[in-house]
């Protein structure tokens, strides 16, 4: 992962809690984690789309269950195809390992393997060291209303890609 060459452009000059400040730090942010996921998947020999599988793999509710292809499909809406070749890819790269249900042998649980953790830890490093650096000028009682914003925001955003008109 390189280090951040570019010094940000300015902010809106307007509120720092208003709607426009806000807009413009949360683009940032996608676009610097998608720069990073991105430098990820060109170093691993995968595409973009494989990163957000292997993301999701990891970051699923076990209150759901482990991940199936059919879940991770919906969330990344592909085609069957696509989710195929897909897990495919990651599956060769040794990133995950498919393993069949112990009660129903037709189902399918996608597991991140224990050596993609190894490459995934080392790759993110210093995004963990950044990540830590940043928390640390903030005090416990900010960090609980950071957190508390961004999970606002995710369930805001889940409700978006659920919502009237959504494809999900």
């Amino acid at each position: 992962m390189h280090g951040t060459e570019h010094a940000s452009p300015s902010l809106p000059a307007d509120d720092p809690t208003g709607l426009q400040y806000f807009a413009v730090l949360l683009r940032r942010l996608n676009g610097e984690f998608n720069r990073i996921a991105h430098e990820f998947a060109q170093t691993q020999g995968l595409h973009l789309t494989d990163v957000q599988a292997l993301v999701a793999i990891l970051d699923a509710d076990p209150e759901e269950g482990p991940m199936t292809p059919g879940r991770l499909r919906g969330l990344l809406d592909l085609t069957s195809g696509a989710m195929t070749a897909c897990l495919d890819r990651l599956e060769r790269a040794g990133h995950i390992r498919r393993v069949r249900a112990a009660d129903d042998r037709r189902v399918v649980h996608l597991h991140y393997a224990e050596a993609a953790r190894g490459v995934a830890r080392d790759f993110f490093q210093p995004l963990a060291r950044g990540t830590e650096a940043a928390r640390q000028r903030f005090s416990g009682e900010e960090l609980a209303v950071v957190s508390r914003f961004l999970v606002e925001i995710n369930r805001e955003l889940a409700l978006l890609r659920s919502g009237p008109g959504s494809r999900a």
